[in-house]
């Protein structure tokens, strides 16, 4: 397919990712009478199942990235041109941002609040390395045993993201952006957003090395893959 209808693709399943993220979020803080376990456990249950769906319905069309970290771990494995991975990080960011103001529609709020949830510090910004590392490896070193395969190792990966690491796994710099503007349960206060990008984008970068190492040559076909 052209570039704009994976473009449209990228845009459409990123908006549906951040309308799971924060809706789940704000229906489960809602419900778990200030429970944060139970919120969280909600929350990662909730994003996990419709990760699964979404790289499901469009991963035949573009990939099913929904996330730029994940396209440049593409465009360093030759996977994607650099036109195609800038077209496709420009369309995560606006379906990203849109899931958001989708998510808040739904519960009649704001279409956009700045988050007063701060996320920051070593430890925080560590935890989305490695997040986004495992995230990276988890998709290439399924791919070669097919689309479900990868849909499922994703979906796991990110449920059990949400608890194993500090930063409940944004493990995405369009999902981190666009996360900023909820000031919800699943928000980051703006000024921790740069940080958290950076540590995805470097996860991603180190993840696509170790990932030569360990699977080249090993009938890999990284067309399919995330969030």
């Amino acid at each position: 397919m052209r570039l704009p209808g994976r473009m449209l693709a990228e845009a459409i399943g990123t908006a549906f990712l951040l309308a799971v993220v924060v809706g789940s979020g704000i229906m489960a803080e809602r419900l778990a009478g200030g429970n944060i376990a139970l919120a969280l456990l909600a929350n990662a249950l909730a994003t996990g199942a419709g990760l699964f769906a979404l790289i499901m319905t469009l991963a035949s069309v573009s990939g099913a990235h929904f996330n730029p970290a994940v396209s440049l771990a593409m465009r360093l494995r030759g996977e994607l041109s650099t036109a195609d991975t800038l077209g496709y990080v420009s369309a995560q960011v606006v379906g990203a941002l849109a899931g958001v103001a989708i998510a808040h529609g739904m519960f009649d709020l704001p279409a956009f609040t700045l988050s007063q949830h701060v996320r920051e510090g070593v430890s925080q910004v560590g935890s989305e390395f490695v997040a986004t590392f495992g995230l990276v490896l988890v998709i290439l070193g399924t791919a070669r045993h097919g689309l479900l395969a990868v849909a499922l190792s994703v979906a796991g990966y990110i449920v059990a993201a949400y608890w194993f690491t500090a930063s409940t796994s944004f493990a995405n710099p369009a999902v981190s952006l666009a996360r900023a503007f909820t000031n919800s349960f699943a928000g980051i206060k703006p000024s921790g957003v740069p940080w958290f990008v950076v540590a995805q984008l470097l996860g991603a970068i180190a993840a696509t090395g170790a990932a030569r190492l360990l699977f080249d040559g090993k009938s890999a076909d990284a067309s399919a893959s995330h969030p």
